[in-house]
């Protein structure tokens, strides 16, 4: 008899309101108290601006604003989470600003059922899966490769390298 593999991943979660979000932990860096973000004239809404990350600029982005939620005000807990996403084939630091991070899970590939095609506000292509926590509770696990096109991607990017030339 075939017994059908089961893989844990680890995946890092965090709120943006009522909504807990998840990304796989490979893909994150570091969390970051939120800090001074400067802005970058230009660039779209969603982006907030840069940081300097010890010597490199970060540009970072609201998820509120790039997922169409409300703004919300920050708080102690709002924080920045840094990423390495990959853009044309390259590895490409961003900061995420989310409202609070919330633990390092492990969900095994049993508990990951497919995204919805209806009912969400979010796109779909984007959407990993959603991951069972349990019998009620439900977290979307973020194809965070796949949350900006490439054309966003490459407005941040290049803010972030004019800002870089800049200071």
């Amino acid at each position: 008899m075939k017994t059908a593999s089961v893989t844990m991943n680890q995946y890092l979660t965090f709120s943006l309101g009522e909504d807990i979000f998840a990304v796989d932990v490979a893909k994150t860096r570091e969390v970051l108290d939120l800090t001074d973000i400067t802005r970058v004239p230009g660039s779209p809404s969603f982006m907030l601006g840069v940081i300097n990350l010890r010597g490199s600029v970060v540009p970072v982005v609201d998820l509120r604003l790039k997922f169409g939620l409300t703004p919300e005000p920050r708080t102690r807990e709002t924080c920045i989470i840094v990423l390495e996403i990959v853009i044309e084939g390259e590895p490409t630091t961003v900061g995420a600003v989310a409202d609070s991070v919330r633990e390092v899970l492990d969900l095994d590939s049993s508990r990951i059922e497919p995204p919805p095609r209806i009912g969400t506000r979010l796109r779909t292509e984007f959407i990993r899966g959603m991951g069972r926590v349990d019998d009620s509770r439900f977290l979307i696990l973020l194809d965070i490769d796949r949350v900006f096109s490439d054309d966003e991607l490459a407005l941040v990017q290049d803010a972030a390298e004019e800002s870089a030339e800049a200071v």
